[in-house]
């Protein structure tokens, strides 16, 4: 799968462990940035992520931030993506067959490596359950022009 990858300089360092991860299990990694620990705003990578999952270029994104909170919700404001914040991997697992999230968002000041890897693990590898759930999901892609 193709999964891009971005954050801030507060989540950088996760984001590098979750690419060479990612690398290792035969994922083709789009690294969005930052590509230092400099201090950086976290919308940019956000966007970049956000917009490369709505336009299909990648299959899914992942973003890192110290709470993950701005990332979902800059992620958010792109059209076609629904980003969920996910803690452990029960919440990973119930934003894809729930809610058909297409990007992660992780905070690096509450998940250690080992957590975040196993929480981006289950999120890669649980499918969309459909059914009742898919009717929820095309409400959500229409909000902006009903809402």
């Amino acid at each position: 799968m193709r999964v891009a990858l971005g954050a801030d300089h507060r989540g950088f360092l996760l984001k590098e462990k979750l690419k060479a991860l990612l690398r290792r299990q035969g994922h083709t990694v789009v690294d969005k940035g930052p590509f230092s620990a400099d201090r950086c705003d976290y919308p940019d990578s956000a966007f970049a992520v956000a917009r490369a999952v709505a336009r299909h270029r990648v299959g899914r994104g992942v973003l890192v931030c110290s709470t993950g909170i701005g990332m979902s919700i800059a992620a958010n404001r792109v059209p076609g993506v629904r980003a969920a914040l996910c803690l452990d991997p029960h919440m990973a697992r119930m934003s894809r067959e729930h809610n058909n999230a297409n990007v992660l968002c992780l905070g690096a000041d509450l998940a250690s490596p080992q957590l975040a890897a196993r929480i981006l693990s289950v999120w890669l590898r649980t499918a969309f359950a459909g059914g009742r759930h898919r009717r929820r999901v095309r409400k959500l892609a229409r909000c902006p022009r009903e809402c």
